[in-house]
């Protein structure tokens, strides 16, 4: 890769298909993490397994300290994170979050990849970019979910903390399963958008108004229902107006 050139549009990057947009975010990542990796022509590279740097790595010794180690007890949300009308990789990515294993700024700059100075929140409003700031409280990106409450008809304040953020809004829809099943779809569209948004913020230097965010979670959540069922017939109109009546739980 270093002879080849890992720069912009260096030959290093070659793929055997047209990438998907998720692709590109993903490549934007690996990016990310190269930005501070210095490759030196007359050095060679290898791999080091950390926990045995003297006998390396095998599938014995990861075992070993994988059993000898306790446990943590993730929360029930984990449980819950997986929705059969959401694609798999926004699950995944969810799941991630609520183990706070997203490569945010924060993230990043806590694990030497980018400086510390560099670990502000990408909205400019000087805060640190960890999961509960760029999902929540940060005045753009949090903004987001009291507008999606208002489309729903929920009052109510947010959480704080992203996984009592994700059972606080399954909650608000009550006691009917269809109901917390949507709201549960609701809450991974409205994350997914933030993420993408950030990323595009970051990687390509777009950034999206309030209302387009809005606007996205509305065309996306409905583009999943009809994905998973071929008999939901609402089109766009009806859908962005009133959500709740089309899935037949106003």
């Amino acid at each position: 890769m270093f002879l080849l050139g890992v720069e912009v549009g260096g030959e290093a990057w070659q793929w055997r298909h047209r990438l998907w947009a998720w692709d590109e975010d993903l490549v934007e990542e690996c990016r990310a993490l190269l930005l501070t990796v210095s490759l030196q022509e007359s050095v060679s590279d290898r791999w080091l397994w950390l926990p045995d740097q003297g006998g390396g790595y095998s599938v014995c010794g990861v075992y070993d300290m994988l059993t000898s180690q306790e446990q943590p007890q993730l929360h029930s949300s984990m449980d819950l994170i997986w929705h059969k009308q959401v694609p798999l990789k926004v699950s995944i990515l969810a799941w991630q979050l609520l183990r706070n294993g997203l490569p945010t700024k924060g993230n990043l700059a806590n694990r030497g990849i980018i400086s510390m100075e560099g670990r502000l929140c990408v909205s400019g409003y000087g805060h640190d970019e960890d999961v509960n700031h760029l999902f929540l409280s940060c005045p753009f990106f949090g903004a987001l979910w009291s507008l999606v409450r208002e489309r729903l008809g929920v009052v109510g304040v947010d959480s704080q903390s992203m996984t009592n953020h994700f059972l606080q809004f399954i909650q608000y829809a009550g006691s009917l399963k269809s109901r917390r099943s949507f709201f549960h779809l609701i809450w991974l569209q409205c994350f997914w958008v933030l993420w993408n948004e950030r990323n595009d913020i970051v990687f390509r230097n777009m950034q999206s108004s309030l209302s387009q965010m809005l606007d996205k979670v509305k065309s996306s959540s409905l583009w999943w229902l009809k994905a998973s069922n071929v008999v939901f017939s609402y089109g766009i109109h009806n859908w962005w107006s009133s959500p709740l009546v089309c899935m037949g739980i106003g």
